[in-house]
């Protein structure tokens, strides 16, 4: 029975992601396109893994000027796998920039 819940829930959430994409993708916020110097790969999440959930999570990371990410906020994607993204993002160094700027990452989980 509670698996029937976990599979609601789930279907529900990815319903309401396909939203939260479709919305990031039509606004451009002055987006900069800093490269990025060191890239931690996320852990797929155990939940994830089992359930062969696969797919794209964006992330919106504030870049300090010294290349430290500052804060993320996601953007869309499956919200199992959201915090596994925002937390190697979080890890991320980019190159140094004149001022704070704001980049726009995709992570593809892919169950590999």
């Amino acid at each position: 029975m509670s698996r029937k819940i976990l599979l609601m829930l789930v279907a529900a959430a990815l319903a309401a992601t396909t939203t939260l994409v479709a919305i990031a993708q039509d606004g451009g916020s002055g987006n900069s396109d800093r490269k990025v110097v060191t890239r931690v790969a996320p852990v797929y999440p155990e939940l994830a893994k089992r359930m062969h959930i696969h797919g794209v999570v964006r992330v919106e990371a504030t870049v300090r000027p010294n290349g430290a990410v500052k804060s993320t906020r996601v953007l869309g994607g499956n919200p199992v796998l959201v915090d596994a993204a925002q937390e190697a993002i979080a890890k991320w160094k980019f190159e140094a920039a004149q001022s704070e700027t704001t980049q726009v990452v995709q992570l593809t989980f892919d169950g590999d």
